[in-house]
C-alpha cells in the first residue's frame, strides 16, 4: 500500500472518530506483506479495543456474543427511536418501526453524483433497547423520539440528538441552528371503509370499467336483457382490489387473461359479472355523491389515479376526457389542499390532464393520503434527495422517562423515518471502513487483532461479564490461512476453556485440526460447538466458487475427527448456488455425506446476497457463467431468493437418507 493510501485509511478512521462513530481499534501499526505460504497477503496490524462484540438481542441469530480476531479473508452502536415512528416501505406505503422485519424491503439513499438519492434497500435485521427518550421537534411540526445516541442527516452532516462540544460526549449533535433532509412527516394511511371502498370503484370504474345493459330479441328466450360488467387492466394490484371491493357489496366477478402479451403490450386480466343485481350493484357503487366524505374522496383519487394516472420523472398526472371526472378530480384534491394544474392537451377527445406539482413532499403526501393500490405507480427509487421541505430544528427536549425504542440496519445503513433521513447500526465491513473494498481487497488485505487473546483474556475475567457463549467464525473465519501465522484463533480457544467459558465455531477449514487436542479439552469443561461450512462435493463447482478452501472431502473427515473426540460438529449446506450446486443430487449428496461423517446437525441454507457481497459475485458470475444471468435476475430482485425456491432447493437435505 502506497504512502497516499495509508494517509487515506488514517484519515478515513480520523473521520469516523469525529462524525461519532466508536473506534473500533487504535490507530493500525502498518501493513505487512505475507512471505512463504502466505506470499500475496497482506496483513494490518491493529489493537482491537473490544474482542467480545453483543449483537443485538431481537436480533434472529441463535448467540449474542461473537469474536473476531480478522477482518477481511484469504478464503475467497446503537440508534434506537420510538417503535411508532413511520418508515417508508418499498412499495411507497409506511409501517411502523416496531413492525419492520428482517427481509422487509425499505428506501435508503446513496450517493449518486452530485447528490443523495432514495434507493430501496432490505432490512438485515430489526432489535429493541430500553433509553432515555428525547423529542425531536421541526419546522414543519414533524415530531421524532429518539434516544441521545440517535443520528439523523442533516444539512452539516450526520448529527447526534444530544452530544457536547468537549468531553466523553464530544460529538456532533443537532442544534436549532440545522436543518434536517427529506420531505418532512408522512400523512397517515386512510382507512378502507366502505366509504372508502365505494369511492374507489367509482374512480376505478368511470376511468378504466366497462358498465352496460342491452336488450334485443333472442330466439328461445322471453327476454333479451343482457347485463355487463368488466375491468381490464395490466396491473394486478388494482384488479384484484377492486374485485374484492366488489365482494363487499355482493358482486362476485370472474377473473379471466384478457389479452395476451404482444410485443410491447403487456399481458392484461380482467373481471366480470353478467348479473342484473350484480351490474346494478356496480352502478350504485360509481354513483357520483353530493355531499362526498373524506374517505369516499381518498378512495376516489386512489380509484381513479391507479386506472387513469402515473408518476415519473418526478410529476404526477391523472388524465381524463370527462368534463365531470376533471372536476370530480379537483374538488378532491382542494378538499386535501393539494395544488393542482389542468392541463388541456388540444386534442380531438378533449383530453385533460391534472398535475399535481409540490415535489416530492406534496406527492408522497398524496400516496400516503389516498392510498393506490400499484406499487410501481408509487416509485421514487432514483429520485434526488433535495426539496425546499420546512425541516429546521426548532426544538430538541428530553421527555424525562425512559421508553422502548427500536433500530434496524439496512443495506444502504440508513432508512426513512417520518420524511428525514435516519442512520441505523448497519456494522459495515471493516474494509469498507477502512476504505478497502470488499473484493480482491477482502480476500487478500487482512485485518489481524494482534491484541485478541489478551483482550479475550480481560474480558471474560471481568466481573461484568456472565459467562454466555461466545461464537466464532459468524464474520471470518478463524481458521483462514492466516491462523497459521498468527495462532490467534488457538489461544482465544485456550483462554475460554480454561475460563469454562462455552464457544461454538464455524469454519470452512481443516486447520482446526490443528487445534483438536485443545477443542476436546474444552468439550470436557464446558459447551462446545463446531460446523462446517459444506455447499457442495462437486469438483467443479467447488473449484471455481471455494479455490481457496480444503477439498470437501478433506472437511467431512474433519467432521468425523471432531466428533470422535467428543466435539459436536455439524454441517452448514451453505450456500447452496443457483444453478451450480441446487440440483437436487447435489444436495442429497452433501447431505447423506454429512450424516455418514457424524454431522450432529445438516442444515441447508441458499445463497444470500446482501449488498456489497451482491455486487462481488455477480460480477464474478457474468465472466464465469454468463448464462445465467437471467436466472439470477429472475430470483434477486432481492437480497433473499423466492421463499418457494428455498423450500424446493433444500427439501432434498431434510429427506431421510436412502442406503
Amino acid at each position: 500500500m502506497s504512502g497516499t493510501e495509508r494517509t487515506e485509511l488514517r484519515w478515513r478512521l480520523a473521520e469516523e472518530e469525529d462524525a461519532g462513530q466508536q473506534r473500533l481499534f487504535d490507530e493500525p501499526t502498518g501493513w505487512h506483506a505475507g512471505h512463504g505460504e502466505f506470499r500475496g497477503l497482506e496483513f494490518l496490524h491493529v489493537r482491537a479495543k473490544r474482542i467480545i462484540n453483543e449483537v443485538p438481542a431481537a436480533s434472529r441469530v441463535p448467540f449474542r456474543f461473537t469474536i473476531n480476531a480478522y477482518r477481511g479473508c484469504s478464503h475467497a452502536c446503537a440508534y434506537c427511536q420510538a417503535g411508532e415512528t413511520p418508515v417508508l416501505m418499498g412499495d411507497g406505503r409506511t409501517k411502523l418501526l416496531a413492525d419492520v422485519r428482517p427481509g422487509d424491503v425499505i428506501y435508503g439513499t446513496v450517493r449518486r453524483g452530485a447528490y443523495r438519492r432514495y434507493v430501496l434497500t432490505e432490512v438485515l435485521d430489526h432489535w429493541s433497547t430500553v433509553k432515555p427518550a428525547y423529542r425531536v421537534v421541526l419546522e414543519d411540526g414533524t415530531e421524532l423520539v429518539a434516544s441521545g445516541d440517535h443520528r439523523f442527516l442533516s444539512d452539516r452532516g450526520w448529527k447526534h440528538v444530544t452530544g457536547a462540544e468537549r468531553g466523553p460526549m464530544q460529538r456532533p449533535f443537532l442544534t436549532t441552528h440545522n436543518k434536517l433532509l427529506g420531505t418532512g412527516g408522512f400523512s397517515s394511511a386512510p382507512a378502507h371503509d366502505d366509504d372508502y371502498r365505494h369511492g374507489y370503484l367509482c374512480g376505478m370504474v368511470r376511468g378504466d370499467g366497462h358498465v352496460g345493459s342491452y336488450s334485443y330479441e333472442r330466439a328461445g328466450r322471453t327476454h333479451g336483457d343482457v347485463h355487463r360488467f368488466r375491468l381490464a387492466l395490466t396491473d394486478l394490484e388494482a384488479l384484484h382490489r377492486a374485485k374484492r371491493f366488489l365482494e363487499f357489496i355482493g358482486v362476485r366477478t370472474q377473473e379471466f387473461l384478457f389479452h395476451k402479451a404482444v410485443g410491447d403490450q403487456k399481458e392484461m386480466y380482467a373481471i366480470r359479472n353478467s348479473s342484473a343485481a350484480g351490474v346494478a350493484a356496480v352502478r350504485e357503487a360509481m354513483r357520483w355523491r353530493h355531499a362526498p366524505s373524506d374517505a369516499w374522496c381518498k378512495g376516489f383519487l386512489a380509484g381513479i389515479f391507479d386506472a387513469e394516472g402515473g408518476y415519473s420523472r418526478g410529476i404526477l398526472r391523472i388524465s381524463n376526457t370527462h368534463p365531470l371526472i376533471i372536476r370530480q378530480i379537483a374538488e378532491c384534491l382542494q378538499r386535501f389542499n393539494f395544488p393542482y394544474v389542468l392541463e388541456p392537451r388540444d386534442q380531438a377527445n378533449g383530453l385533460i390532464q391534472v398535475r399535481v406539482p409540490g415535489g416530492l413532499p406534496v406527492q408522497l403526501r398524496f400516496f400516503h393520503t389516498v392510498d393506490p393500490a400499484i406499487t410501481r405507480k408509487r416509485s421514487i427509487e432514483g429520485t434526488a434527495l433535495k426539496c425546499n421541505a420546512p425541516l429546521r430544528v426548532v426544538a430538541i427536549e428530553p421527555l424525562g422517562l425512559e421508553m422502548p425504542l427500536y433500530d434496524i440496519s439496512t443495506g444502504t445503513g440508513d432508512f426513512i423515518a417520518n420524511g428525514v433521513v435516519s442512520h441505523n447500526c448497519f456494522a459495515r465491513p471493516t474494509h469498507e471502513y477502512l476504505n478497502l473494498n470488499t473484493g480482491e481487497d477482502f480476500d487478500r488485505k487482512i485485518v489481524v487483532k494482534i491484541n485478541a487473546v489478551e483482550r479475550t483474556r480481560a474480558e471474560v475475567a471481568s466481573p461484568r461479564w456472565g459467562g454466555e457463549s461466545i461464537a466464532m467464525g459468524t464474520n471470518t473465519d478463524p481458521y483462514q490461512r492466516c491462523e497459521g501465522k498468527y495462532r490467534l484463533t488457538r489461544g482465544i480457544i485456550d483462554v475460554l476453556s480454561r475460563a469454562r467459558n462455552p464457544f461454538s465455531i464455524l469454519t470452512k477449514s481443516t486447520l482446526i485440526l490443528r487445534d483438536l487436542d485443545l477443542l476436546a479439552e474444552a468439550a470436557q469443561r464446558t459447551r462446545v460447538q463446531a460446523a462446517f461450512s459444506i455447499g457442495t462435493l462437486d469438483e467443479k463447482v467447488w473449484k471455481e466458487t471455494e479455490p481457496g478452501t480444503p477439498h470437501p472431502a478433506r472437511r467431512l473427515e474433519a467432521v468425523a475427527r471432531l466428533n470422535q473426540a467428543g466435539v459436536p460438529t455439524g454441517v452448514l449446506m451453505a450456500p447452496l448456488l443457483p444453478g451450480l450446486s441446487d440440483a437436487p443430487d447435489q444436495v442429497a449428496a452433501v447431505a447423506r455425506a454429512a450424516r455418514e461423517a457424524g454431522a450432529v446437525s445438516v442444515s441447508p441454507i441458499v445463497l444470500h446476497l446482501r449488498p456489497r457481497v451482491r455486487e462481488h459475485y455477480l460480477g464474478w458470475l457474468g465472466g464465469a457463467h454468463p448464462e445465467l444471468a437471467s436466472l439470477y435476475a429472475r430470483l434477486y430482485p432481492r437480497s433473499y431468493a423466492p421463499k418457494a425456491y428455498q423450500e424446493e432447493v433444500t427439501a432434498p437435505a431434510r429427506q431421510p437418507t436412502i442406503p
